[in-house]
């Protein structure tokens, strides 16, 4: 009995000592991963071990995109916006389970600052002023020795959020981004061309609406000193003793001697008129060599009937008639034209031309200089439903509503797809010009309007708006937000064919919307002014009555009277 006893106790202790030897081989083994997934990170990961002082700070909620292929200048892929509270930023990990994807990593928001054991930076001892180099307000320029691409654009001085910097606009690498240095260029007096110069290392801050493509608009943010005056330029550098190849001209729009306009200090919510706004339209990069010659004049014309007086576009690759058209409309102040050679894959590296740096480059450049722009593609309109303008919309809310703490405007998306018969009275136009204006021709909409924040687009207070997206403001100066307009007030019409490809969308319900014909006679005598104008000038295209018409006509004509 005892003999048994012994061996069921030898055998107890045996299958302890069992347990314990597994239970520490485990843990072994999960300090032994864990350790691995560590190394890992730190040296192999985006290099992140040579990003010395950097502070991570996550970004806000965004949503994910579908891609398509597309052949033409309008935006094909679909938009699913998430709205989670004011105080609440950008989640990609979320944004894509809702979807059913798969959960990216997340992105942060990254700022680059001088290590503390940092040397003070002798600027005798720097590479001198780039005296060869031209200096720009506005043209993409390489920054040397960085290991992935690196570029600038344009460089802003911004004082607002009680800070002074300038405001670098770029595009480097989503995650990981290198640490650069500013090179602040003063002139050493004001009858001297010779430089000198203040080095300052960058904060970078990634422009948040990136589909987690390997490369992304950002700022390139250089702190200025408080005893230190805007700089003339710029030149971004990878380390402060490399000689600069880039300089941009540090464009100052808020001349703080000169009178401030009433709505830069909010405007109040008395009753105004319209002339004390000034609105101006940014628009993204032109590609796939766009050459629409109608449809840009209509575009400029019908919004300069609303009251715009300025248009700013980015040539990435236009056509012959478009390209005279736009320059005729610049020799008389109505247009800026950018070059926009960003050396970078669309939709592969970056997204769609790097459109989100050209829209903020707009925003940061109308600062001060316009009340209000709008951000629209060539195939949007924002329309108001009863008021002739866009000044009579903005004052007709502001007599409804408070607006005194209003940001951007959103406006509803209504989809017009081109798929849908024209409007009958196309028929009656005995003018080609009047009979191909997309605005007349189209008049039934999408009965259900998209949500705000989705496919919206937004009017926005410049001097509030610190970046910009596509459907929507990200960031405001605090104490600043969106006013989401009510339909009947105005919304987006937008005119394009199916999202989706195919015609299953003209399936949907609709409903006949006329509102543009209130401007049809004032539309159709400016557009025909400027097409007969630049017909000859630009070698414009015959424009044709479309073929129904003719037919219509024929039937017409043999009816008995």
């Amino acid at each position: 009995m005892s003999a048994s006893s012994g061996g069921k106790k030898k055998y107890v202790n045996f299958r302890n000592r069992q347990r314990a030897s597994l239970s520490f081989f485990i843990v072994v083994m999960f300090f032994g991963v864990f350790g691995i997934i560590v190394f890992t990170e730190i040296f192999f990961i985006d290099e992140r071990g040579r990003a010395t002082g950097v502070v991570v700070r996550h970004g806000s909620l965004t949503y994910q995109h579908k891609q398509e292929k597309s052949a033409d200048y309008e935006e094909s892929e679909d938009y699913i916006s998430i709205r989670v509270g004011a105080a609440m930023m950008n989640d990609d990990t979320l944004g894509a389970l809702l979807i059913g994807g798969r959960a990216p990593v997340a992105l942060p928001v990254i700022e680059h600052s001088a290590p503390s054991s940092s040397k003070v930076i002798s600027e005798n001892l720097l590479p001198p002023f780039p005296e060869n180099t031209t200096l720009n307000e506005g043209a993409w320029q390489n920054i040397s020795n960085t290991r992935y691409k690196f570029f600038v654009f344009s460089a802003f001085y911004d004082e607002r959020k009680g800070q002074r910097i300038v405001r670098v606009i770029g595009a480097t690498k989503t995650r990981g981004a290198e640490r650069v240095w500013c090179r602040l260029w003063y002139k050493a007096d004001s009858n001297s061309t010779a430089h000198v110069s203040l080095t300052v290392p960058a904060k970078i801050k990634v422009i948040r609406e990136n589909w987690n493509l390997k490369y992304s608009a950002c700022f390139v943010m250089c702190p200025l000193p408080a005893n230190k005056t805007v700089p003339a330029a710029v030149s971004v550098v990878a380390r402060p003793r490399d000689p600069p190849i880039n300089l941009l001209a540090v464009i100052n729009n808020h001349n703080e001697t000169s009178s401030i306009p009433s709505w830069i200090n909010g405007g109040g919510n008395g009753a105004t008129g319209p002339s004390q706004y000034k609105f101006g339209v940014c628009v993204k990069p032109l590609h796939f060599e766009y050459n629409r010659d109608l449809q840009i004049l209509e575009f400029i014309e019908f919004n300069r009937l609303l009251g715009v007086e300025h248009f700013t576009f980015y040539n990435h690759t236009i056509g012959n008639q478009v390209n005279c058209i736009l320059k005729d409309y610049a020799e008389k102040g109505l247009v800026t034209i950018l070059p926009w050679n960003l050396d970078m894959v669309s939709q592969k590296d970056i997204r769609t031309e790097g459109l989100f740096a050209s829209l903020n480059d707009c925003l940061y450049r109308s600062m001060y200089k316009f009340s209000h722009i709008l951000l629209i593609d060539l195939d949007e309109y924002i329309l108001p439903k009863y008021n002739d303008t866009l000044g009579q919309m903005i004052d007709h809310l502001k007599n409804r509503l408070n607006t005194r703490s209003t940001g951007s405007f959103s406006f509803q998306n209504a989809f017009f797809y081109l798929q849908w018969d024209d409007d009958d009275s196309v028929y009656d136009f005995d003018d080609p010009v009047a009979a191909n204006l997309v605005t007349l021709k189209k008049t039934r909409r999408k009965t259900k309007l998209h949500p705000h924040k989705q496919r919206s687009k937004y009017i926005c207070r410049p001097e509030f708006t610190v970046e910009a997206g596509n459907h929507f403001v990200w960031e405001f100066i605090p104490g600043h937000g969106t006013l989401n307009v009510p339909p009947e007030t105005a919304i987006l019409h937008h005119y394009r064919i199916c999202e989706f490809g195919g015609d299953d969308c003209i399936k949907a319900s609709s409903v006949v919307d006329r509102s543009a014909y209130r401007f049809k006679n004032a539309l159709i005598g400016a557009v025909n002014a400027r097409f007969e104008r630049l017909n000859k000038k630009c070698d414009l295209p015959k424009l044709t009555l479309p073929s129904g018409k003719v037919f219509n006509k024929l039937i017409n004509f043999l009816k008995p009277s």
